[in-house]
Formats: C-alpha cells, sequence, structure tokens
C-alpha cells in the first residue's frame, strides 16, 4: 500500500499481534495529529507480554524516535490506533484545502 498525503485512510484494530511491516495510525503524547508510519521493529516483553513498537516513515532515513516525546524509545498498544488496510487516493484534498483556503470552503458551502 502506497498512500499519500490526501488520502484517506481504512482503519482495523483487532486483537492480533502488530507485526514488523504494516502500516499502523499513532498517536504521540503531546502531538494532536495523528502518524502514518510502518513498524519497522516489535519487541515482546517476555515478562509482562506487553508489545514495544517502533516505527519509520518509508521516506525517512531514520526511526521515529525523534517524534517520540524526550526520552521515549518506542510505542506502546495505547499509541497505537489502528493499522491501514486501505486507502482512497486523493480524497482527503478537498478537506485540507477547504481548511487551507477558507475562500474556497465559503464558495463550496451552500448557504440558505
Amino acid at each position: 500500500m502506497e498512500s499519500q498525503g490526501g488520502d484517506i485512510l481504512f482503519l482495523h484494530m483487532n486483537q492480533d499481534p502488530i507485526r514488523a511491516g504494516e502500516i499502523v495510525v499513532f498517536n504521540v503524547d503531546g502531538k494532536d495529529i495523528p502518524i502514518v508510519h510502518r513498524v519497522i521493529e516489535v519487541h515482546e516483553r517476555q515478562d509482562t507480554g506487553e508489545v514495544d513498537v517502533l516505527t519509520k516513515g518509508d521516506n525517512n532515513h531514520g526511526d521515529d524516535r525523534l517524534l517520540y516525546p524526550y526520552g521515549q524509545l518506542w510505542l506502546q498498544k495505547y499509541h497505537i490506533m489502528g493499522r491501514a488496510v486501505g486507502f482512497l487516493p486523493y480524497v482527503g484534498w478537498v478537506t485540507i484545502i477547504m481548511n487551507e483556503k477558507p475562500v474556497i470552503k465559503d464558495a463550496l458551502t451552500f448557504h440558505n
């Protein structure tokens, strides 16, 4: 799946273990906008059964640890909103353009 900005993603979350190679949508503490990146490493902690996940953007040189809060090296399951299972290309651009250009939003919005 090769999604880009402006695409609408379909998410699925189930109890199956997260695997390296999957594309996930996650929240980072202290940031308002979810991030869509690929899982590159998964570590299951034997003592607790908890899973640590490391992500990376496909076009980025390094992993996402610089995006995580200071001192955080891994994502936990509660950070992950879902797995991307499909997308509609470009459909989200309508919303992006309307938010960035209020004049266009006004022109496309019908007032009674």
